[in-house]
């Protein structure tokens, strides 16, 4: 699914580092700034709620964007996310995540 969004994304004509797994993006995070932060809540090594959360404090004005196939899962203030951070549930079309992507840069 990774190699899908990265490619829609790619498209649409924004620049991409794709990571497989929380601790690698956070490593990413920690070296250069990004714009947004596009993260599943699931993963392996750290999840994306935690990475969202890590990812905020060293940059505070980063956009997150989270998508999740839990449609239950809710963001609030007990799971210490990022204010402002939007959730994209699965399934969802590819052009769908790219025009949510761009109102969340446009902000």
């Amino acid at each position: 699914m990774r190699g899908f969004l990265e490619r829609a994304l790619e498209k649409a004509g924004y620049t991409v580092i794709s990571c497989g797994n929380g601790a690698e993006a956070f490593d990413r995070i920690k070296q250069e700034p990004f714009s947004l932060l596009l993260t599943d809540i699931v993963m392996p090594r750290m999840d994306g709620i935690e990475l969202a959360r890590r990812a905020a404090e060293i940059d505070p004005d980063l956009k997150i964007m989270f998508i999740t196939g839990f449609a239950a899962v809710t963001l609030n203030s007990e799971t210490k996310t990022p204010k402002d951070a939007r959730v994209l549930s699965k399934p969802f079309h590819l052009k769908d995540l790219v025009n949510e992507v761009g109102k969340l840069l446009a902000a």
